[in-house]
This record gives C-alpha cells, sequence and structure tokens, in this order.
C-alpha cells in the first residue's frame, strides 16, 4: 500500500517505509531532523516541470500528465519504487509543498497505481 504524507508531519507507526520524493531538500527540515528511509531524487518533477507548475491547482491535470511523460523516461525509478512495493507492505511518500493534494507524491501513487503497482 503506497500512501502519501507531509514530511514536516509527524512520523507515525502506520506510515512504514518512508520515501522522500523530492528532488530538493525541503526547506527548514534539517537532514538529521527528517524521519527516512531513503530519498528518491529522480522521482521528482523536473526543476523545469516544478517550477512551471508552481503549484498552481489550475495546472494540476497538465502537470501530471507532463510529470508522468517525465516518469516514463525513468524505468530504473519505476523499478526500484515497484521492487519496494513488494518489499515493504506499506510505503510512504512523503513531499514538502503545503498543498496536500496538488503535488508530485500524489501524482507518482496514482502513476504507479494506473500501472499496477500498489
Amino acid at each position: 500500500m503506497i500512501q502519501v504524507k507531509r514530511i514536516y508531519d509527524a512520523p507515525g507507526e502506520g506510515d512504514g517505509f518512508r520515501v522522500l520524493v523530492e528532488r530538493l531538500w525541503p526547506r527548514g527540515m534539517r537532514k538529521d531532523q527528517a524521519v527516512i528511509d531513503l530519498w528518491m531524487r529522480d522521482a521528482g518533477a523536473s526543476p523545469a516541470l516544478r517550477k512551471w507548475f508552481g503549484h498552481d491547482p489550475a495546472k494540476w491535470e497538465e502537470f501530471q500528465e507532463k510529470y508522468f511523460h517525465e516518469l516514463s523516461g525513468k524505468p530504473d525509478v519505476i523499478h526500484r519504487l515497484a521492487e519496494l512495493g513488494r518489499e515493504h507492505p506499506v510505503i510512504t511518500f512523503l513531499f514538502a509543498a503545503k498543498d496536500e493534494e496538488h503535488n508530485n507524491a500524489v501524482a507518482l501513487k496514482k502513476y504507479l497505481h494506473m500501472r499496477g503497482v500498489e
């Protein structure tokens, strides 16, 4: 099972294996404070796509299309995430955005779900 959570929220017992899926380290979060098991920078959106999106909900659908296109060019990242899904009953994708509905972790979860990775 894949779930998503802000990295700034307190870790929970049900988080399972915690994966930061941001290209950049979250602002204000010291590395010694972060409770993560893995940082997958390459799972994050490209700098150009992040800048274009700007967390504007009006661009959400187009952001997902563009992000999915980027992800389709990263088979090693998708394979690794699928492996993690087989190894761990629960994976939590951690993100830094304030918007909990329109961010790359939500889109990544959807992308994997569309490919049969739960």
